[in-house]
């Protein structure tokens, strides 16, 4: 199961009611759009979070792939562009209780890639139309969604406990939450045992840097985030180092990293006099592999605080 999250307009009334999204192969200079093409990435069973004027407003699931199809429309008089566009059919389930992603964007915001974000750094949404999910973002919105909307019903059944019980939306839904979010926590916590296995062979069950092998004190680091990983390099055992808890924290926060060569930089945060506290010496160089190169070269473009 694979996630997405639609930003939808003006659109979104006709789209619910019709269950489906859809986008035009090219736009009006005649070019692709990412955006767009990402519809051929949804297949059955995905998921699709639908934000509308900074609100998360539904949660669907695919009820097919993506397909090439006209667009469909509720006014049948409208005249059908010719032109074929990507097409997902979608059942729609609606919030009780919206999202408001600003108002939960501190809880967002550390969860989001540096490409392909659906959000900017002040919350607001990105221009485009699809974008993806990755796993620990969906749990998130999952887990918020399913809060408020969780509550709600607790609040409902306590004040109308004597009235009949009649199916609702909702009723849906929230099994839909439940599976959902079970499904993606299991592919993270599989693909971190597997990750931390093959890290603990790679580095000879020690930290890289000060040799600790206390494997309570150990961590797998990935040198690019699961937030920013492909699928092969979330477990890629190259894309990742093994550290003592202090020099863990140290570089996934970028306050130290590696360069191709594997030569340690220490970011001028750190006061120099501090060097010794947290046992880092200047011309340490780990004994890294040619693969490692590409993800220790990631690390230090876009996380090191230099």
């Amino acid at each position: 199961m694979k996630s997405f999250l639609v930003m939808q307009g003006h659109t979104y009334n006709e789209e619910k009611e019709l269950g489906f999204i859809w986008a035009a192969k090219k736009d009006r200079s005649g070019m692709p759009s990412h955006s767009w093409q990402r519809l051929t990435e949804v297949k059955k069973g995905d998921l699709v979070f639908h934000y509308v004027n900074g609100r998360i407003l539904a949660v669907s699931v695919a009820k097919e792939s993506c397909k090439i199809a006209d667009r469909p429309s509720i006014d049948e008089h409208v005249e059908q562009q010719d032109e074929k566009g990507y097409y997902v059919e979608l059942e729609y389930h609606e919030l009780n209780v919206p999202i408001h992603i600003q108002s939960n964007f501190d809880a967002i915001r550390p969860l989001l890639p540096i490409r392909y974000s659906p959000f900017q750094l002040n919350g607001h949404g990105n221009q485009g139309y699809l974008y993806p999910c990755n796993e620990k973002l969906s749990v998130k919105l999952l887990g918020i969604i399913a809060d408020a909307n969780i509550t709600e019903v607790e609040d409902e059944q306590l004040e109308f406990a004597m009235s009949p019980v009649v199916p609702v939306e909702r009723d849906m839904l929230l099994p839909l939450l439940h599976t959902a979010e079970s499904r993606m926590r299991t592919k993270i916590r599989k693909s971190q045992q597997s990750f931390c296995k093959d890290l603990m062979l790679l580095w000879a069950y020690q930290c890289v840097l000060c040799g600790i092998d206390l494997p309570e004190l150990l961590k797998a680091v990935r040198s690019k985030p699961w937030k920013d990983s492909s699928d092969v390099e979330r477990v890629d055992p190259y894309n990742g180092l093994l550290l003592c808890a202090n020099h863990a924290a140290l570089y996934e926060n970028g306050l130290i990293a590696f360069d191709g060569q594997g030569r340690l930089h220490i970011s001028s945060q750190l006061s120099e006099e501090d060097y010794e506290k947290y046992d880092l010496h200047k011309k340490v160089k780990i004994a890294r592999q040619e693969n490692h190169k590409k993800y220790l070269k990631w690390h230090k473009r876009h996380l090191f605080r230099s």
